[in-house]
């Protein structure tokens, strides 16, 4: 189907800015007129966003699809309806004001422009050396990620997920190493198949999936969607939401290359993780850290699968830099015992680290 144009999307956001209660019909009639509209960076979404002004201050983020596929319209309402019934069980996320389901524009509370990530990393792209507050809010989100994992499950309709109901071992064999094999693999380096790697793959989703998957899970939970306003952390971009296993949100906020944390720094943070958990979900702890090896590679996978797509078909170059960072630390990962009888996997991994060295 068509793209929707600016001016209808701007138009709908208009009567729905109206229908909130949140201006005047005089002052939501002005939208369109007084410069009252920014427009806001989307990282690798295909959707797009305008920030709402009024009087000089913030009113709401407007966010619409690309076009208006069904694939499109559905992840609009998958925001809609997880944005609601994460924000009434107490999750930090943006309210949602006002949704429109025929163009999928969506009306959502403006959190600002600090990012997480902004406080870990340097002007140069390094990790802050001035420490600041960045570690007490990486404490904080994952403090309200056990929370939400456990609240945020509890009367989850599947029915409100636009991509997969469940984080599984086919969605993991298709979208993770799957991705990892097509875009990285073949599609950026231009390499052919392997034999025997698709199955030592399997085995080790076979493993990641023996977790329990009753959870809610965000699926991208790295610190370009947390959000710093007034001194706390706002989660956004949880539509791909689904059930799924506890390990996987953590294993995406503490690989995250964006942020590149140290080792110790993780293990302090699981630590953090493990005692908040013992609070929320008595008994989770153990079977938690004996599958988040396994979680944590899966995650990997999907970020360097997805990376390598962005920069080369989408042309996102600020995604090329942090794949080799994402690359060494699936190496790394590898290493441990858990990992030592995939040997083609280890073999293809530590190919594809020459190969983007050379």
């Amino acid at each position: 189907m068509s793209e929707l144009s600016d001016l209808k999307i701007l138009r709908c956001a208009q009567r729905l800015v109206l229908d909130s209660g949140m201006l005047s019909a005089a002052e939501a009639q002005r939208l369109l007129v007084d410069n009252h509209l920014q427009k806001m960076s989307s990282d690798g979404s295909t959707r797009r966003f305008w920030r709402v002004l009024q009087t000089g201050r913030a009113l709401c983020v407007i966010a619409a699809p690309a076009g208006r596929s069904n694939a499109e319209l559905a992840e609009s309402k998958s925001a809609w309806k997880i944005g609601k019934h994460l924000h009434e069980k107490g999750v930090p996320v943006p309210e949602v004001y006002g949704w429109d389901e025929a163009s999928g524009v969506l009306l959502f509370e403006d959190l600002g422009d600090v990012r997480l990530h902004d406080l870990t990393t340097s002007p140069e792209g390094n990790i802050r050396s001035d420490v600041g507050a960045w570690p007490d809010y990486y404490r904080a989100a994952l403090v309200h990620l056990a929370k939400m994992q456990i609240v945020g499950a509890e009367g989850f309709d599947e029915t409100w997920c636009w991509d997969s109901p469940r984080y599984d071992v086919p969605l993991m064999l298709e979208r993770e190493s799957g991705y990892f094999l097509r875009a990285f693999w073949q599609g950026l380096l231009g390499q052919e198949e392997n034999s025997g790697v698709e199955e030592e793959f399997r085995d080790i989703a076979e493993i990641a999936g023996k977790a329990a998957a009753n959870f809610f899970l965000h699926r991208d939970f790295q610190s370009r969607n947390i959000m710093i306003k007034d001194g706390k952390v706002r989660f956004i971009d949880f539509q791909a939401g689904r059930l799924g296993p506890l390990g996987y949100d953590v294993a995406s906020l503490l690989i995250d290359p964006y942020a590149a944390l140290t080792e110790q720094f993780q293990e302090e943070m699981l630590a953090v993780y493990g005692s908040v958990l013992a609070a929320y979900c008595p008994g989770s702890e153990e079977e938690f850290l004996k599958y988040y090896s396994f979680l944590a590679l899966q995650r990997n996978l999907q970020i360097i699968g997805a990376f390598a797509f962005l920069s080369k078909v989408r042309g996102k170059s600020f995604f090329t830099a942090y794949i080799e960072p994402a690359l060494l630390a699936l190496r790394d990962r590898l290493a441990g015992s858990s990992f030592t009888g995939y040997h083609r996997v280890r073999a293809l991994v530590d190919r594809s680290v020459a190969l983007t060295k050379a």
